[in-house]
């Protein structure tokens, strides 16, 4: 089992770096999973037990210069790491102007992601700094734990406004409940409403589209023939949400949501070469 890649574009290099300080701000501990064309950053708290799950794809050409990889076996030619996020980020960190980064799976004493990164200097020789970040291999058995998760067979999904303002709404809102409702409909209408005992707050959203899928997509049932004024609503954490909009490093070029009423809230943010699925649970 080998990794190492290396990264010299430095444009590349912090756009990587924008991806994992996202990830670090949604998730404490994640699973890195790495095959030939892509890598994986996937946290799969079981929603059903009210936790988040999230799944976030890029495709490493996009990003690294060099890019070598041998799995666990020939016919199954991928590695499975549980890694804290932050860690890397924060290697990333010393990074930002750098020459080259390698990055490299190494056993020394135990697994470890080695990420050296290469300093400009006024001398000849170039200063390196590496950061040995702590791993734990995923055996083979436990790799069904982290399928791709299948997206709901939703009511409604949407278009999200700009996420700038969603999270400029949700931080007023936080101080009021700890819990906000997500409502929206198929006619590009959506609403977030914080009611407690003492204040009902209700943010309009207009005009905001709904992807195409929403009507035309055989397998998404409960969205077929159905009143496109009708709310499909579900109360989630507002911390939960909080974190994923100020956890965006990534400006995504789309975002969406797809709603199962009272089950779960579904996001999408699309970048051209990222996409992060995140799921929020609904509360009872």
């Amino acid at each position: 089992m080998r990794f190492r890649a290396k990264i010299v574009d430095l444009a590349c290099l912090n756009h990587f770096s924008r991806v994992i300080n996202t990830i670090a701000k949604l998730a404490k501990t994640c699973t890195l999973r790495l095959t030939v064309n892509k890598l994986y950053f996937i946290l799969s708290d079981r929603v059903a037990n009210g936790g988040v799950s999230m799944w976030c794809e890029l495709c490493q050409g996009n990003f690294f210069d060099e890019f070598q990889m041998e799995g666990v076996a020939a016919d199954n030619n991928e590695i499975y790491l549980e890694l804290m996020p932050d860690n890397l980020s924060r290697a990333l960190k010393t990074a930002q102007s750098a020459k080259a980064v390698k990055i490299k799976l190494t056993n020394k004493y135990s697994p470890c992601l080695k990420v050296a990164v290469e300093l400009p200097s006024l001398s000849r020789s170039s200063r390196i700094v590496t950061h040995d970040i702590p791993v734990k291999v995923i055996p083979r058995r436990l790799w069904s734990d982290f399928k791709e998760p299948s997206v709901p067979d939703f009511e409604v999904s949407i278009y999200l406004p700009l996420l700038k303002t969603m999270k400029s709404i949700v931080e007023r809102m936080k101080n009021l409940s700890n819990c906000i409702v997500i409502e929206a409909n198929l006619s590009g209408e959506m609403n977030l409403k914080i009611e407690t005992d003492v204040v009902s707050v209700t943010t309009h959203f207009k005009d905001l589209g709904n992807p195409p899928w929403a009507s035309e997509d055989e397998c998404q049932s409960s969205a077929r023939g159905r009143d496109l004024q009708s709310m499909a609503e579900a109360r989630i954490d507002i911390k939960k949400l909080q974190q994923l909009l100020a956890g965006q490093q990534v400006n995504p070029t789309k975002a969406l949501c797809n709603i199962i009423s009272k089950r779960i809230v579904h996001f999408i943010l699309l970048h051209e070469d990222v996409s992060l699925q995140y799921f929020i649970p609904a509360l009872a």
